[in-house]
């Protein structure tokens, strides 16, 4: 595959691949790689815990102490770092997700983005335009306008560490 990922980092050997999910706990929670891609270049990546319901290109945020992740959502309020899924990783299974580089993230039908425009978390673990729902810090569109079509479930973003904005209510 020409945008599989292949981890670089030299003290991990016999890595769990990016783009798989396990039952077992193969590396320390919280782990984070590099990795390249023909297609996408370099990227990082962070080992942890999953949620129900994640697919790949959730968008979540995780628990710093525990590793374990959560959809983001505009109801939940804190600002926490957030993370792109790399594989439909759900409850009680080991994981990799994108915290920079360039990745592809689930996004709303019909959601109007913009090219090197700011994105938001708009409903459960997809992306949005920032009109609504709470802003992603460290991230941008990365494709042209005319690819994102009201048609497409993802969305290519340049990331970088980001999080999610807090709301005061």
């Amino acid at each position: 595959m020409a945008n599989a990922w292949k981890i670089t980092s030299a003290n991990l050997v016999g890595a769990q691949p990016i783009d798989e999910t396990s039952t077992t706990q193969r590396h320390p929670l919280g782990t984070i790689v590099t990795a390249n891609s023909e297609t996408y270049g370099a990227g990082e990546f962070v080992y942890l815990l999953g949620i129900a319901n994640t697919a790949v290109g959730s968008v979540v945020s995780w628990n710093l102490q525990t590793h374990i992740t959560e959809l983001c959502a505009t109801t939940k309020r804190l600002p926490r770092n957030i993370a792109f899924a790399m594989s439909a990783n759900v409850a009680s299974q080991y994981g990799w997700y994108q915290i920079s580089g360039i990745a592809v993230a689930k996004k709303t039908a019909g959601t109007c983005l913009v090219a090197k425009g700011a994105v938001g978390v708009l409903t459960t673990g997809l992306i949005a335009g920032t009109g609504t729902g709470l802003e992603v810090q460290g991230a941008f569109v990365a494709v042209s306008a005319s690819v994102i079509s009201t048609a497409r479930t993802t969305v290519q973003l340049v990331i970088n560490r980001p999080h999610m904005q807090g709301r005061i209510t």
